[in-house]
Formats: structure tokens, C-alpha cells, sequence
């Protein structure tokens, strides 16, 4: 398939080698030159022997005469970069996405006439090991064509990707849960951060997320976080904040010990623990 990416940062530049190393001829464009070099440079499609198009801008990339547009473009550009380029294509190529958040894209779709599939990789480069893939999942959106359905179930398929459906609007519900509140929590564990010449296994852990989570792009992180459904979240963690500085505040270790077996509860693992906390609480000395 000729299959032209829009968008050549870090999901979009994976998508330009993994496309090609799957037999699609491809073009990409993006407006930083050194970007598109560098997601493009020596990247050859394994059927057709040919390397990736590097469009000069969109009508470029038009003019290559995709069967399938993918738009990679930053969260927050995703329909302003359809408008862009769709205009100049053919009628019959077809539309996708891989935006981490769908809020509007359902209408515009809907307005476009276009066949679409909207597809979310649930992983990023900064975290995911690319050359294992199969622990990691990815959602594929309910209303989308059968054969964008199809194309994009056969390709994460070929990594072993655990793969999704939901609605435009059942998706963003969900990012809000797996992104918005690890986000969050991250967040502000990197507000409240100083530096330690002797930090434990945990700290050192929550400090190697930050890190990842800070890499990333300042529009995704802001995105993701101006999902519509995140907010409830934050009220979420903000009354448990509450709760739990309320028992601390009253050193109340019954309410402690409940406050722990809830959370084991919702992590799936026995109550009391292996301490029995809620069933002992220690001594004071």
C-alpha cells in the first residue's frame, strides 16, 4: 500500500520505519527539515526497495499519491493538520490517526466524507523497548472503516500488540484513567522533588518515570492532561489526598489499616497484607 505519514516526530518516525520494514511504499513530510531527515534517512521499503519520500510540504505529499494518509501530527494539530493537506488529495485515500486524545476528531470525520480509522499505540518511544513489543496494547476506535480496522489490526498484530476497541468517546474516558492519573501523579511528585545524596530504591524509581515522563512533548504532556475526562481524575486523587492527610494528621492506624487494604484491594492483592497491618497496628514506643 502507498501510505504517506504526517508527522515525523518520535511515534511518527517509528511508524515510517516500521511501515516500510512491513513492504509500504512510503512518503512523510513534516515541517522541520532536520526532523524529517532524520526520521527518513535510510529508511527503505523491504518490498519495494525503494526509500522513504521526504515531501518538500504537503502538496508534495499529495502529489505522492497515497492510498492512506496517517496523521502523526502533535497532539492539538490533528485536525488543523487535515486541513492542511486534505484538500489536496485524491478522494479515494483514506484517513487515519494515532492521537492520543479523540476529542472533536469523531465530527470531523464525520464531516471530512472520508473513509477513516482512528487507531491509538498505547506506548510511547520513550518507554517501550521497540524491539519487544508484546506486552504493550493499542486501540483501535469502533466507528472506523472495516478495512482501516483491518490495517490496523494486522499491523500491531505483526508485534505482537495486544489490540483494543472503543468508541471515539470510550477512548478518552480510558486515557484519562491510564494516562491523565499516572500523569498527575508524576506531576506532582517532580514539583515536590529535591535532591537526595542518598535516595532509596523507590525514589530512585518515581525519579527515572519523571524523567521519561518530562522527555516527552510539552504539547502531549498538555493534551493529554486537557482531555475533557481528566479533570474528574484530578478531583479523584485530590479527595484521596484529603483522606489520607486526614488519618495521617490524626495518627489513626485502624483507618490507616483500612486506607491500605482498600488500596491492595484495587491492585487485585489480598487485604491486611503480609504485615496484618490493619489487624495489628504496631506498638508505640
Amino acid at each position: 500500500m502507498r501510505v504517506a505519514i504526517l508527522g515525523a516526530g518520535k511515534m511518527g518516525a517509528w511508524l515510517i520505519r516500521s511501515l516500510a520494514a512491513a513492504g509500504h511504499e512510503l512518503a512523510a513530510y513534516d515541517p522541520s527539515p532536520g526532523r524529517l531527515g532524520a526520521a527518513t534517512a535510510g529508511v527503505v521499503g523491504s518490498a519495494t526497495g525503494k526509500p522513504v519520500e521526504a515531501a518538500d510540504d504537503v502538496r508534495a505529499l499529495a502529489a505522492f499519491g497515497p492510498e492512506l494518509l496517517v496523521n502523526c501530527a502533535p497532539l492539538g494539530l490533528t485536525t488543523e493538520a487535515f486541513d492542511a493537506v486534505t484538500p489536496h488529495l485524491d478522494e479515494a485515500c483514506a484517513l487515519s490517526d494515532i492521537a492520543s486524545v479523540k476529542t472533536g476528531l469523531a465530527s470531523w470525520y464525520a464531516s471530512s466524507g472520508r473513509p477513516f480509522s482512528s487507531s491509538h499505540p498505547m506506548f510511547g518511544p520513550t518507554y517501550a523497548d521497540g524491539s519487544n513489543l508484546s506486552e504493550q496494547s493499542a486501540v483501535i476506535i469502533a466507528e472506523s472503516s472495516d478495512d482501516g480496522k483491518a490495517f490496523w489490526k494486522s499491523f500491531y498484530g505483526s508485534f505482537g500488540i495486544r489490540v483494543f476497541e472503543e468508541s471515539f468517546d470510550g477512548h478518552d474516558r480510558t486515557v484519562a484513567y491510564s494516562l491523565g492519573t499516572p500523569f498527575a501523579s508524576t506531576m506532582v511528585f517532580a514539583a515536590c522533588m529535591k535532591r537526595l545524596d542518598a535516595p532509596g530504591t523507590n525514589f530512585r524509581k518515581h525519579l527515572d518515570i519523571a524523567r521519561g515522563l518530562l522527555a516527552e512533548d510539552d504539547r502531549l504532556l498538555a493534551e493529554i492532561m486537557f482531555n475533557p475526562y481528566t479533570i474528574r481524575r484530578l478531583e479523584l486523587i485530590n479527595s484521596q489526598l484529603a483522606y489520607l492527610t486526614h488519618i495521617i494528621k490524626d495518627r489513626d492506624h485502624e483507618e490507616m489499616g483500612k486506607f491500605l487494604d482498600k488500596l491492595r484491594g484495587n491492585l487485585g492483592e489480598a487485604p491486611d497484607g503480609p504485615a496484618g497491618y490493619a489487624a495489628a497496628p504496631p506498638t508505640r514506643p
